[in-house]
């Protein structure tokens, strides 16, 4: 191992969400003008839509983040959060943002603790709402990384979620060296880690731990219904992989488990007037029901920070919707998403130091891999 301290920035990247009902409609306008999302190739267009949608749409869910607001005692967020900045209690904040903090903080943490020979720092890049991208690389060069690496909050790869932060980060590099500013660091991509084994055992833990709301008569009739978002089947058809890695993690988190339970695999959160993978998890919960399962476990296997698609779609809409539908359920328990289980959390670590042994491992004084080793590290 070299003596020098390298300094190792990981850059967790994630959706966001709005801190106050004041930035709902940004984030949702820059959630729909990412031509990721809607393949309009940006532009004109774009920008009116996506200016129409989150006008119509902002009127509609500012009550769900109310329900779902987490910071009632004040801010969790980050110290880009304009709540935490004014020392401002918000009424109407994503779950995302505080628990994406902690994901953070807790990864940082076992860095510390784990690797103290080196100096890691772990900051958090949100997509469609603060922190950006442009701020986290001006602390990324302020604080003078070596090695940065790119780690997504999505163990499964798709092109509109780990793909679109990938490509937004590369765009402001090139618009900061366009500014002259430097980036100099190394830099790694960790594209996905569907089937890491502390991941797929933290799945495990969180399904044992909503499995124990049930009474032991209850649990033998429990059916697991795992739940990811759903992907327009254009996409699938252009070879996006993530509905199949879903699908792998599924049948992982299963084996693992002995296959205990009768399990499904639904896919929620569509929108508009495309084909999208099927079947609805809404659908296929009614489905259930009238084949006469009255117990279930909704367990969302993509989603590892709990947000509106967890704690509003899956927790409370659902309800709602078996409700007006007349349907009869005896029990319904939503798992809570990994957030900063431990396990997850080394899961992540562990990402990091498979993407970075030659680097940490290097024995040459400055601490560099050899070349060759460079090259496969940055073609993976």
């Amino acid at each position: 191992m070299s003596d020098t301290k390298l300094n190792v920035g990981v850059v967790l990247m994630n959706l966001g969400g709005p801190t106050s009902e004041d930035n709902i409609k940004t984030f949702l306008y820059n959630l729909f003008r990412d031509e990721d999302i809607i393949k309009l190739g940006g532009g004109f267009f774009q920008d009116k839509l996506a200016k129409l949608i989150s006008t119509i749409r902002s009127k509609k869910i500012v009550d769900n983040y109310r329900e779902i607001n987490y910071c009632t005692q004040g801010c969790t967020g980050s110290k880009y959060c304009f709540n935490r900045q004014n020392k401002v209690v918000s009424s109407c904040c994503s779950p995302i943002n505080g628990l994406t903090e902690a994901q953070r903080r807790g990864l940082e943490k076992y860095f510390k603790t784990e690797m103290p020979e080196h100096n890691f720092k772990v900051y958090t890049a949100m997509r469609y709402w603060l922190p950006f991208a442009d701020q986290i690389m001006d602390e990324v060069r302020e604080d003078g990384m070596d090695h940065v690496v790119l780690l997504p909050l999505y163990p499964q790869f798709s092109w509109t979620t780990s793909g679109s932060s990938f490509r937004d980060w590369e765009d402001v590099r090139k618009q900061q060296l366009g500014q002259n500013k430097t980036a100099d660091w190394q830099e790694y991509i960790i594209k996905d880690y569907y089937l890491n084994n502390d991941y797929l055992h933290a799945m495990n833990d969180r399904i044992n731990e909503t499995l124990d709301r049930f009474s032991p008569a209850e649990r033998d009739k429990v059916h697991l219904v795992f739940t990811a978002h759903g992907t327009p089947l254009a996409e699938v058809r252009s070879g996006d992989p993530y509905t199949k890695q879903i699908e792998a993690t599924v049948e992982a988190v299963m084996k693992l488990r002995g296959r205990d339970k009768q399990y499904w695999l639904g896919f929620q959160s569509r929108v508009g007037p495309q084909k999208w993978t099927q079947p609805n998890t809404e659908a296929l919960v009614f489905r259930l029901i009238r084949y006469g399962i009255k117990h279930l476990v909704m367990i969302p296997v993509a989603f590892v920070t709990d947000h509106i698609e967890t704690s509003m779609e899956l927790d409370v809409e659902l309800r709602e919707a078996i409700e007006e539908e007349k349907l009869h359920i005896e029990r319904l328990e939503v798992m809570p998403g990994l957030n900063n289980h431990p396990r997850f959390i080394k899961a992540l670590a562990d990402e990091v130091q498979a993407m970075l042994g030659h680097v940490l491992d290097a024995d040459s004084a400055n601490g560099k891999a050899p070349k060759e080793a460079e090259e496969q590290m940055k073609a993976s």
